[in-house]
């Protein structure tokens, strides 16, 4: 990963607004359930795509690679207002890339892991030299607001990173995988276009299946999980965030809480988290960080690569 870069929409919803909403819920409880105090919510007239120029720009602006340079563009993104057309197409047009390969990967919360690995697969071919992956969620159009499981969660944000050749590897292998006998277990309904989500399963399949995941993305990239300097995993929930660094074993690192202030943006959480981090000067660069995806489809992704 060459450079990162992040947006945030300016709106901020605190679980007070949505109590003042007619939420049936208060503050502890999203608080003690989940670890939310806010999230941010795009305004009525902002994109999917709008969020992503954002962060695209930035992050081909932090890494130094003009878009001239850029000839794959992928977005993951489970958010966009219809299947066709794909994001991808229309925000290399705005960002000034010519004419790239681009399309869209939609694998909910583990997307970017998805979407970084086939960037990688395409620069390491050289069917690509330069490739800009964005995750672009605004779920703020989806929720409904009657249910108090799913409304308090989300939010919506982008964030990019480019990925580019390298001197040596930067990107450990990925352990990427599925449990589709539980795809019924996230969805977007197709009659009422809301998102809905069987919490309890996601949770008990997250926290006793996916601490593996990590220790092995750890085992393929050479690296013992006490000389990872971050973990960032999907930001789902606080207390399964917690328990999978438990869980892994990784004493010095800095583990991704960005979800206190951000709430779940999906395919966005990975490279959003990481990205403020790096901002913020909590992982320097070259420094190995875990990251691991997990949730709708069911499908995971995790492994080691180091900050930019």
């Amino acid at each position: 990963m060459l450079g990162l870069g992040h947006y945030r929409p300016s709106n901020v919803i605190t679980n007070q607004d949505l109590v003042d909403r007619g939420v049936d819920t208060d503050d502890e409880w999203i608080k003690t359930r989940v670890g939310i105090a806010e999230r941010r919510w795009a305004d009525a007239d902002e994109t999917v795509v709008d969020m992503a120029e954002q962060a695209g720009a930035k992050a081909l602006a932090n890494s130094g690679v003009a878009a001239t340079d850029v000839d794959l563009v992928l977005v993951a993104t489970c958010t966009m207002p219809t299947p066709v057309p794909a994001a991808a197409p229309n925000l290399a047009h705005r960002l000034g890339i010519d004419a790239p390969g681009a399309f869209d990967v939609n694998s909910g919360c583990s997307g970017f892991v998805y979407a970084l690995n086939t960037a990688s697969a395409a620069v390491l071919t050289g069917q690509a030299r330069n490739v800009l992956v964005v995750a672009s969620e605004r779920f703020s159009g989806w929720l409904d607001m009657a249910d108090r499981s799913t409304c308090i969660i989300l939010g919506d944000a982008a964030a990019a990173a480019v990925v580019g050749p390298a001197d040596a590897p930067g990107m450990g292998p990925v352990v990427w995988g599925s449990a589709g006998d539980q795809s019924d277990a996230v969805v977007i309904e197709e009659d009422t276009r809301f998102f809905k989500q069987e919490g309890q399963a996601v949770y008990r399949w997250a926290t006793g299946e996916m601490a593996p995941i990590g220790i092995e993305a750890c085992r393929r990239a050479g690296v013992a999980p006490e000389d990872i300097a971050a973990f960032v995993p999907h930001q789902a929930n606080l207390r399964i965030i917690d328990a999978l660094a438990r869980r892994i074993g990784l004493p010095n690192a800095v583990v991704a809480r960005d979800i206190v202030t951000s709430g779940n943006t999906s395919a966005a959480t990975i490279p959003l988290a990481l990205s403020r981090m790096v901002e913020r000067g909590e992982i320097e660069s070259g420094a190995p960080v875990l990251i691991l995806g997990f949730g709708s489809g069911l499908a995971y992704a995790g492994q080691v690569v180091l900050a930019p």
